[in-house]
């Protein structure tokens, strides 16, 4: 087929087994201005004009042929190579378009916790949030073992965001058995979220009455590198009791723990997660668990290895079968973030999940106490991006 007439057209003459016939498409080029034609090209793939794309790959495919392909005499003779230039063409634009295109894409990853936890489903409605507020966002979420991995995942860059409870301090500060002397001073703060408090909680005629009748028991302490399995260790060790001697651990996450209470594998779990988490509703749902209380004196002493730790009460009644209120221990968690999140990015993420909070509540009613209030609450630095957002509204920050 014949491709543009006129004497500043060029011409392509496709050799094929069915007889030519011509299209004329008047795409004029001045003469000897091919490469000309091409500079613009790539001006425009750089500029990021993405929506005229499809044109932008149709007119590098015709001006490479244009630019060696002079005649339809030589069309004859050189029609191979102007058909291998084109296609040439074709395939170099789409990689430089493709390129473009997904720099100008922002992937957010999010690390939250097992998918029976709190963590996961308030993490993908933040995810939507931003996916569907912040243009040219993709925000997703990863199921992880919680604060501990989540931390260690923004550490080895491969999230920008994680859920983390009070092992945040002592992160940032290079405390506790996992960051003893490593300071992870990159962390920053975004927002603040909710009290999370220690669940613990027996299987109904088991006889565990006390803490310290959790002593020759099986015990769920949480996932691997989770902030529970931590929260546990401390416990116990104020308890006077060795995990590796003194009980039998499982190293459960929420929903694993809630279906070894069905199948009576375990006989107790620390359980640590907003008010309301599924597992635990599911466990008190069916009749399962009795809670455990912490007593002040247990709390006093977890209170001088852990300062950020506070004392809490769930409501009586809170839970199906939880007929009077439980008093254990809680700490304020965060969505922390890396020092290197660009200024504008952290300022638009606390922005619009500030904006669609309600969108939060409905997944977890707990959501009600991320507020302006509450941002004192961090205990690390607030991101500037996200300081930006809070002086806006008035609250000072440090």
């Amino acid at each position: 087929m014949v491709l543009g007439e006129g004497d500043n057209s060029r011409y392509i003459e496709c050799l094929s087994p069915l007889p030519p016939t011509p299209y004329p498409l008047p795409l004029p080029l001045p003469p000897g201005e091919g490469k000309s034609e091409f500079y613009r090209f790539i001006k425009d793939v750089v500029t990021n004009k993405v929506t005229r794309r499809l044109a932008i790959l149709l007119k590098a495919g015709f001006c490479f042929s244009g630019y060696f392909l002079k005649t339809k005499e030589e069309t004859m003779k050189r029609g191979y190579w102007g058909t291998f230039f084109c296609v040439a063409a074709f395939l170099a634009a789409l990689f430089l378009v493709g390129s473009v295109y997904a720099q100008s894409r922002v992937f957010i990853s999010i690390g939250t916790g097992t998918t029976g936890g709190s963590y996961y489903p308030i993490g993908g409605a933040m995810a939507k949030i931003w996916s569907d507020k912040i243009p040219n966002m993709r925000a997703t979420v990863q199921s992880t073992g919680g604060t501990i991995q989540n931390i260690q995942l923004m550490a080895d860059k491969q999230t920008e965001a994680g859920f983390t409870d009070t092992r945040y301090v002592f992160a940032f500060r290079g405390r506790g058995l996992q960051f003893e002397g490593k300071p992870q001073t990159w962390l920053r703060g975004l927002v603040p979220l909710y009290p999370e408090p220690t669940n613990i909680v027996v299987l109904k005629d088991s006889g565990i009455r006390t803490l310290a009748d959790l002593r020759g028991k099986r015990v769920s302490i949480g996932a691997v590198g989770s902030g529970t399995e931590a929260t546990a260790r401390e416990l116990f060790g104020i308890l006077g009791i060795d995990v590796a001697k003194d009980i039998r651990p499982f190293m459960l996450g929420t929903g694993e723990t809630a279906s070894a209470f069905q199948d009576k594998r375990i006989d107790a779990a620390i359980l640590v997660g907003s008010l309301g988490m599924s597992s635990v509703v599911e466990i008190t749902s069916l009749g399962l668990v009795d809670f455990l209380e912490v007593d002040d004196a247990t709390f006093r002493a977890l209170k001088r290895v852990n300062e950020t730790w506070v004392q809490f009460s769930i409501p009586a009644n809170f839970y199906k079968n939880q007929p009077r209120p439980i008093r254990t221990y809680a700490s304020f968690n965060i969505l922390s973030v890396r020092e290197d999140l660009p200024e504008e990015l952290a300022y638009q993420m606390t922005k619009t999940l500030f904006e669609n909070k309600a969108d939060l509540v409905a997944v977890r009613a707990t959501m009600e106490n991320m507020t302006l209030e509450n941002v004192h609450k961090i205990e690390i630095p607030v991101h500037p991006g996200a300081a930006r957002y809070y002086r806006e509204m008035g609250v000072r920050v440090h």
